[in-house]
């Protein structure tokens, strides 16, 4: 089948990768498509202000654009103007894509004080990116009513060592609920929702099986590093902000499976120097 990844980042590349391994042709979406790996095909595109060529053929589209910054026009450039410029592409090509799938954020699920949020909870974005991100997955279903919406919580993986470095520097940690997925659990989770046999739901959670407290997450670290215990923020001192426990139990109902069901395993994975980041 003819795939089409809009943002061949870091995941979007993993993701293509295992569709190309599974037989696909997959085309790559990317302003410097000659950073497309092989086998996929890189098509030089700015989706933030450009109009794709796209084949007619497109079978399976994944939406996985990320943006420049942390901006809310930032946001709005990658996830809006790029999806609507993506979407103009698809219906000039006369595209009808029979599975489509958009990438989000958890962001869309709002702050918490430690309660479970699932898939039936309303959205409630905390922030003006986050509001961003709501609007792109509104346009999304907008055009494709039948599409999945995968909402990942904090990305971890190959490269990708923030909370390793902020543990080998004795950062202090609270006690705010934190929720994550290895980078490769993501794009298989991705992969899983485009080509499995039942029809997916509209939204999935991409978590863990383990939201952990983030003073918990860092001592892991610390520990398999060898260097000191973080010190404890004091809960007055703490920030709640983003404290909710995430489910994946909607995705596991369908059938997939984590390989790094912890943080544990994950980082365990990541320092051991597993995978390969792409840039």
């Amino acid at each position: 089948m003819s795939v089409v990844i809009a943002g061949c980042g870091d995941l979007g590349t993993e993701i293509g990768l295992r569709l190309a391994e599974q037989g696909h042709e997959v085309v790559g979406l990317r302003r410097h498509a000659e950073r497309v790996p092989a086998p996929l095909t890189g098509l030089p595109v700015d989706l933030r202000t450009e109009v794709p060529q796209l084949p007619g053929d497109v079978e399976l589209l994944l939406v996985a654009t990320a943006a420049d910054g942390r901006t809310p026009e930032d946001y709005r450039a990658a996830y809006v103007d790029g999806l609507r410029n993506l979407l103009t592409g698809v219906l000039e090509a006369g595209a009808l894509p029979r599975r489509a799938l958009l990438i989000s954020s958890t962001a869309v699920c709002g702050d918490g004080d430690g309660e479970e949020v699932t898939e039936d909870d309303p959205p409630a974005p905390a922030t003006p990116t986050a509001e961003v991100l709501l609007e792109a997955e509104e346009i999304f279903h907008e055009h494709f009513p039948h599409g999945t919406v995968l909402r990942l919580a904090g990305i971890y993986g190959p490269g990708r060592t923030r909370l390793i470095d902020r543990a080998r520097a004795g950062a202090a940690a609270g006690a705010a609920w934190t929720n994550r997925i290895h980078r490769d659990d993501a794009a298989a989770a991705a992969v899983h929702l485009l080509t499995t046999a039942a029809q997916p739901l509209t939204l999935y959670l991409g978590v863990d099986d383990e939201p952990a407290r983030e003073r918990d997450v860092l001592a892991f670290l610390a520990e398999q590093l060898g260097a000191p215990p973080p010190e404890d923020v004091p809960e007055a001192d703490a920030p709640r902000r983003g404290s909710k426990r995430l489910s994946n139990r909607r995705l596991r109902a369908s059938g997939f499976a984590l390989r790094y069901p912890t943080y544990r395993e994950g980082y365990r994975a990541v320092l051991a120097g597993e995978g390969e980041r792409h840039s």
